[in-house]
């Protein structure tokens, strides 16, 4: 029971975090917007880590960093893909891909998925073809980039999911600061880059409102990135991986909310029956 509620709350908190990640990256850009959530996040795990401890180990700091490059991809391709929109759809088709990673590669080390496991696979598969579909005139489209995007990002995402479930079992928050300090690391570096060339080609800046809210946006998002992260390896740790991963899949729920009631987002019928497979098919593939 205990491992359904963290892996929901964090699955919220993630969706909270992607809804202001997009927003920050309208602003700022995908690369930058990343660069400083990574930053906040790395702070408050920091400040974190003495009161939850953990044992430094080579194998904790190796399989950290890894997640770090690995979640500096995945959240790039994310915060790029919600910034061109729809997040209401987007997001969830990252969901759907983030989830059946984790379950394919708990079937090649010879997980028993189960009668209800397959159908939600198959489940997963049709909601991913409704999500991407319009039917009727005027309703959303993402684009074939933002779809390419959300794919890329639900695939980098699994692969984090994996290798943050073989950091040591007494390792804490010690495998989350090497993740974040590579995360940031990769991305300030990437801001760098692009600053240096933008200055050789006269690149005008950004508008100043823009800059100061877009920070903001990103730093409120790394705080939440952050908490999620903490509550999805406390829930790996107590629980199994196929569980965890399947149900912090769900975070859309809170993206959605947030882009509904916000953005004023519009939702054709058969995308609303598309999301609610995904979820439908995150809920069944945590119970199979």
């Amino acid at each position: 029971m205990l491992t359904v509620v963290i892996g929901l709350a964090s699955a919220l908190v993630y969706g909270t975090a992607d809804f202001f990640g997009g927003l920050a990256a309208k602003r700022i850009g995908a690369v930058l917007a990343t660069a400083v959530a990574a930053a906040t996040g790395l702070g408050l795990i920091l400040a974190l880590l003495p009161f939850v401890g953990g044992v430094w180990s080579r194998d904790a700091l190796v399989l950290g960093a890894l997640s770090g490059l690995t979640g500096a991809i995945a959240i790039g391709l994310l915060y790029a893909c919600l910034a061109i929109g729809p997040m209401s759809i987007l997001s969830p088709l990252t969901a759907v891909v983030s989830a059946i990673v984790p379950m394919a590669v708990g079937l090649a080390r010879g997980e028993a998925v189960g009668m209800l496991g397959g159908v939600a696979l198959v489940i997963a598969l049709v909601a991913v073809v409704l999500v991407g579909f319009v039917p009727e005139r005027g309703a959303v489209r993402p684009s074939l980039r933002g779809v390419l995007m959300a794919i890329g990002s639900g695939l980098a995402i699994g692969a984090f999911l994996v290798i943050l479930d073989a950091a040591p079992e007494d390792s804490g928050l010690v495998p989350l600061v090497a993740n974040r300090a590579a995360n940031t690391a990769v991305m300030f570096a990437i801001v760098l880059a692009m600053v240096l060339i933008a200055r050789r080609r006269g690149t005008p800046h950004r508008p100043r409102a823009d800059l100061v809210a877009g920070l903001k946006l990103a730093i409120i998002c790394g705080v939440f990135d952050a908490l999620a992260n903490v509550g999805l390896l406390w829930g790996i740790r107590i629980g199994d991986l196929s569980v965890i991963a399947v149900l912090t899949a769900l975070y859309p729920a809170g993206t959605i909310i947030l882009a509904r009631v916000v953005l004023k987002e519009r939702i054709a019928p058969v995308q609303y029956l598309g999301l609610v497979l995904a979820i439908a098919a995150s809920a069944m593939l945590a119970l199979s």
